[in-house]
């Protein structure tokens, strides 16, 4: 991904604390929104933002976020090597003192072309540090990889000693910082939420509902203020005419539609991107999806309680508005605050749960080889293709000794690894340069499994 390369000596401050009230009375804190360090952060030429910065205006140790898994898909007429991606998804800065690339965590949904008829898709989170990031694919839960318009939450709260913070994923644990900043007290951090595109004119994304919250140090959970919440669209909204070309309108595919829906809470941020005209699109290479009232398919309701978290209830507000789980589900708050293991029906790996695969192997996209992984590594990570070294082996042995098997589909653990000691600032779009990286990626799928950049990846 592109890296934005302006910087700021330091992010806007922000003045007035509140007192924070349950999520069902939330009163907005009093604050000011981050409008400069949100659209200097966002700036880009490569990479285009639709986002919501908001800056609640008190500490702020968790931050929560909900959305559906809608189809995203490419155009297959996109240039043979033009990096063509989108993704949606929540950053939490927990200290803007630091500046617009202060330490932070992104967590959410991530697709990409990966040839003429393939891409990949699903969810993942990283951490970005003082010298170096790391990125982890979240393979646990319900079908997190199939583009079903299906529900699920992303989250990030500070643990309970220290200054580290746990990911979750639909109410899960899936993984802990290393290397955040201490919250400060007076200067306040601040949530993203949005979409982000790389070659917008080949990615069409239908409308996603973004609906966030954060939690106070009281515990709770509320909603910032409208008020408090700056807007960067960086290629403009569809329809609109451009404040420096009044001749100019933007239009479809090179632009966004974009609104938050509440004038006094920044209760969704509803974001998408058309496509041009005519496009091709490209379907994820993920198996189709077989809704749950299809025939042969049988889940059973959730029943009992896990953690102290009701199951039942917790399954039908994900179904329904996973956005209230928090506030409604009984035991829920309090199992992510000390548990975070709170879903039991989605604590299985992907990899084990039943795969509903398309009827012969000619339907699946060809297996991405070594030379397409190098080339998608180079230009993920910003480093000639000549410094990305490719070795074989498996999710279970990453250095290189065992191959994958010869079989055109080989097994599910079956890597490319890809390895570089050139500079380079990283998977995050905000970053400072560091040298050397480490990625792999599935040699079934071509889908990014973990990486590692600069000094993280000694960790």
């Amino acid at each position: 991904m592109f890296r934005a390369k302006r910087r700021l000596a330091a992010s806007l401050s922000a003045a007035a604390s509140a007192a924070v009230l349950s999520l069902a009375a939330a009163a907005p804190a009093s604050a000011s929104p981050p409008t400069a360090s949100c659209s200097e952060t966002h700036q880009a030429r490569i990479v285009f933002w639709a986002v919501a910065c908001s800056q609640p205006g008190q500490p702020v140790i968790g931050a929560f976020a909900t959305w559906r898994n809608t189809p995203i898909t490419f155009d297959s007429a996109a240039p043979q090597g033009t990096t063509v991606q989108a993704s949606n998804y929540l950053t939490m800065v927990p200290n803007t003192e630091g500046g617009m690339f202060a330490n932070h965590i992104e967590l959410g949904l991530y697709a990409e072309k990966t040839g003429p008829t393939g891409s990949t898709y699903g969810p993942r989170w990283t951490e970005v540090g003082n010298s170096g990031g790391k990125t982890h694919a979240i393979t646990q839960g319900i079908d997190p990889d199939k583009p079903n318009n299906v529900n699920h939450t992303y989250m990030t709260i500070r643990q309970a000693s220290g200054d580290q913070w746990d990911v979750l994923y639909d109410f899960n644990w899936v993984g802990s910082t290393t290397d955040q900043l201490k919250v400060p007290r007076g200067n306040p951090n601040r949530i993203d939420i949005g979409l982000e595109v790389m070659g917008p004119q080949y990615v069409t994304v239908p409308e996603i509902a973004n609906r966030v919250q954060y939690m106070a140090e009281n515990k709770t959970w509320s909603r910032s203020a409208t008020a408090d919440t700056a807007q960067a669209v960086t290629l403009g909204i569809c329809g609109q005419k451009s404040p420096w070309d009044p001749n100019f309108t933007y239009a479809p595919p090179n632009c966004f539609n974009a609104k938050l829906t509440d004038n006094t809470k920044f209760t969704q941020w509803t974001v998408s991107k058309p496509g041009a005209a005519g496009s091709s699109p490209v379907a994820p290479r993920t198996a189709p999806f077989v809704p749950q009232s299809a025939p042969g398919r049988v889940d059973p309701a959730p029943v009992g309680t896990f953690n102290g978290t009701d199951q039942g209830a917790l399954a039908r507000c994900m179904a329904e508005d996973p956005n209230s789980c928090l506030a409604t589900v009984p035991g829920l708050a309090e199992c992510v605050r000390t548990a975070k293991q709170c879903n039991a029906a989605a604590l299985t790996p992907t990899a084990s749960r039943p795969t509903h695969a398309p009827s012969a192997r000619s339907a699946t996209p060809p297996l991405p080889s070594p030379v397409e992984i190098r080339g998608r590594a180079a230009a993920a990570f910003g480093v000639p293709v000549q410094d990305v070294h490719v070795s074989t082996g498996s999710s279970r042995d990453t250095a290189g000794k065992t191959a994958p098997s010869a079989d055109p589909q080989p097994e599910a653990g079956a890597v490319w690894t890809v390895e570089s000691q050139a500079t380079t600032k990283g998977l995050s779009a905000r970053g400072t340069a560091v040298r050397g990286f480490r990625a792999t990626y599935s040699a079934v799928s071509g889908q990014l499994l973990d990486a590692c950049w600069g000094q993280m990846c000694a960790r």
